[in-house]
């Protein structure tokens, strides 16, 4: 695997900053200090806390894509990859998680990452409609997905049983 660059590795760390201190902890001087480069480093990849929000943003928006274009073609179906990867992307640490974490914690913040979280959950949303055939469904799986993340970030032991019975839980969201 390749060496991170020196703007990865700075990205990197204002994600870490941002889960372990939340916003107030971020500082363009704690930043570079825990990316392991200077100052004017930092400042060369990104010019102000803006820049780094930016950055943090189009990361959210790549993975997101990448997220989305896995969905499609996994061999699982979409739905069944959308509610075992709501409890793996945590488990496995996946770097989606660690994004969207740093994410939330500035979403109060910065308006602009409530619209880009908006246009993924749109993605996502009309997806699995796209999958299921109507849109009430897709909204039932999608809080399912949600409950199972929201389970495994926690530490909840009962979110990975879940794993094995993904069919059953698609069974009963699809029953009318």
């Amino acid at each position: 695997m390749a060496k991170p660059t020196a703007k990865e590795r700075i990205l990197d760390s204002y994600e870490g900053i941002l889960i372990e201190q939340g916003p107030g902890g971020v500082t363009l001087e704690a930043v570079a200090a825990h990316a392991g480069v200077s100052k004017g480093g930092l400042l060369y990849h990104f010019g102000s806390k803006e820049a780094l929000v930016d950055g943090l943003l189009e990361r959210l928006a790549r993975l997101s894509d990448e997220d989305l274009e896995q969905a499609r073609t996994a061999p699982e179906g979409v739905v069944s990859w959308y509610l075992r990867t709501a409890i793996t992307d945590v488990t496995q640490r996946k770097p989606l998680h660690r994004t969207t974490m740093a994410t939330i914690r500035i979403m109060l913040n910065e308006p602009r990452v409530f619209e880009v979280v908006q246009t993924y959950n749109q993605k996502v949303h009309d997806l699995i409609s796209e999958h299921v055939g109507d849109s009430l469904t897709a909204e039932l799986v999608i809080l399912v997905g949600d409950g199972l993340y929201l389970r495994a970030a926690l530490g909840r032991d009962d979110a990975s049983p879940l794993l094995d019975r993904l069919d059953e839980i698609k069974a009963r969201i699809a029953r009318n």
